[in-house]
């Protein structure tokens, strides 16, 4: 069957027999609209094995974040003005990037940046001053733009709220993958001996090579939606749109609705974890310091480089176990993310406390600073799955990012000459960053469980009904009933949604 515009929404107020054009409504509805089975458990389950065999994010985000690291591996490429320089052009284009997650199909648009990411990434190598570097670290900063972006619109697209959680957890703990990868990379340029061409140089062909691959791959494999997935048949397209339902946010509409930005932007919550992001990733200036705070305890460059995969196991760890205690105690997410800030607080006071010669207490200390990571995962997801209408979705997540492009920016401005070497005024920031965190994540969900109180003493109006114009084979025109949750509401539009804590 095909669909055709049957006019628009005729009543604001969503009242019953509401005849709405299928511009408005969600792309899942031309899958599920007149369904009246419902999908069994063994079905759905069958289903999400299929989506997650082949709708895999890992490795992208793994290759991405290996290249971004790439900077602080390279020692002779290390500096605070290229660092600013990535995020401040991520900054400027996040929104225009969200933008086109939004009227283009997500897959194609996200290996398109790869491909461009590969190239700026491998002319790295050409590059012999600072101008060079400055060119090619603004073009990865304006591809980064779509990569987490992208990654939650599909996550919502293909996963259940519950799943989203888990889906992100385990993309982002890829960093952890990359950060070990690339630190053995970086270990074996460091013994690559060619005159003319220095080990720096072909860390960024190897990483930019890598990355090209990996962008033709993702064109042809990776998913725009679960409405046209390749590796779905019709009917399991229309089960993948109806799995997941409960989440009552829908796939994707491609139409931007100005409604839907103002109410993103007056909404407090998506401030809340726009500040939580932007002071929770000013200490990520940390991964790009880390080569020269570990060569300044006394380690050569083979050791510092072997060393900093450290990071990458402790994030493996921590990501993974965080993620799975959220799930398996409903309603926790504030409440686990807070807690993985009491060993990165632990770290800092050895960091800063220790004497200078207990050189391992200080490597405890810089290491156990990274525990904090499952606090940004899981407020990824959670407002991905707090976040309804497609709109509002892409305006926050564009705000959220750049909150987070904004503490990435500022942070590497901290490490000053006057504070070395023991940098104790970038080690005070950082420590109040991680004491204001936690306590926004305990805000967030004090805010967001009393707007659910408010909507469960809300009478229940289970009268609305919304019907959308179909095209039978025939040529028959019917008209067919579309469920709330596929009709592109907002959280705020739909109250029947409720805030997962």
């Amino acid at each position: 069957m095909s669909l055709e515009s049957s006019g628009v929404l005729k009543d604001q107020n969503h009242h019953a027999g509401v005849s709405l054009s299928t511009k408005d409504v969600d792309t899942g509805a031309q899958l599920v609209s007149g369904l009246t089975s419902i999908l069994h458990p063994d079905e759905a389950l069958r289903i999400r094995c299929v989506v997650k065999l082949h709708a895999h994010q890992h490795h992208s985000i793994s290759v991405q974040f290996m290249d971004k690291t790439t900077l602080g591996q390279a020692t002779n490429l290390t500096t605070n003005e290229l660092g600013t320089v990535f995020y401040l052009s991520y900054l400027v284009f996040e929104y225009p990037q969200n933008l086109a997650l939004q009227r283009f199909p997500v897959g194609k648009w996200m290996s398109i940046n790869i491909f461009v990411w590969a190239i700026a990434l491998a002319c790295h190598a050409a590059c012999k001053n600072f101008a060079g570097l400055l060119v090619v670290r603004l073009l990865l900063g304006v591809c980064e733009g779509s990569i987490t972006a992208g990654f939650l619109i599909v996550s919502s697209m293909f996963y259940t709220r519950t799943e989203q959680t888990l889906r992100v957890g385990y993309w982002f703990l890829m960093n952890g993958t990359a950060q070990i990868i690339s630190g053995f990379i970086s270990f074996g340029t460091l013994h690559i001996n060619t005159t003319g061409f220095e080990p720096w140089q072909w860390l960024m062909i190897i990483t930019g090579l890598i990355t090209m691959i990996l962008a033709i791959s993702f064109w042809f494999f990776f998913p725009d939606s679960p409405t046209n997935a390749w590796f779905l048949t019709p009917d399991e397209r229309a089960k993948a749109v109806q799995r997941i339902k409960e989440n009552q946010t829908g796939v994707e509409n491609k139409r931007f609705k100005k409604e839907q930005m103002i109410e993103a932007l007056t909404d407090p919550k998506t401030w809340l974890f726009a500040l939580f992001s932007a002071l929770d990733n000013v200490p990520n200036s940390l991964t790009n310091q880390q080569t020269l705070i570990l060569a300044s305890f006394g380690f050569n460059a083979l050791q510092t480089t072997l060393l900093s995969c450290v990071p990458g196991v402790i994030e493996i760890l921590t990501i993974f176990t965080g993620v799975r205690l959220a799930v398996r105690r409903p309603n926790s997410r504030a409440y686990v993310g807070a807690m993985y800030f009491v060993p990165s607080w632990l770290g800092i006071l050895l960091v800063n406390l220790l004497p200078w010669s207990n050189q391992t207490g200080l490597l405890i200390g810089q290491f156990l600073t990274g525990c904090s990571v499952p606090g940004f995962v899981l407020s990824l997801s959670w407002l991905n799955s707090v976040t309804a209408g497609h709109t509002k979705k892409v305006v926050t997540n564009a705000i959220m990012l750049s909150a987070y492009c904004i503490g990435n920016a500022a942070g590497p401005f901290m490490w000053k000459t006057q504070y070395k070497p023991r940098n104790h005024v970038p080690w005070a920031v950082i420590g109040a960053c991680y004491v204001i965190c936690p306590v926004l994540l305990l805000v967030i969900r004090v805010v967001l469980a009393r707007e659910n109180k408010i909507r469960d003493a809300e009478p229940v109006d289970d009268e609305e009904e919304y019907v959308i114009e179909k095209i039978t084979e025939d040529g028959k025109r019917v008209e067919v009933k579309v469920d709330k949750e596929f009709l592109d509401l907002t959280d705020r539009q739909n109250r029947d949604f409720r805030y997962v804590l």
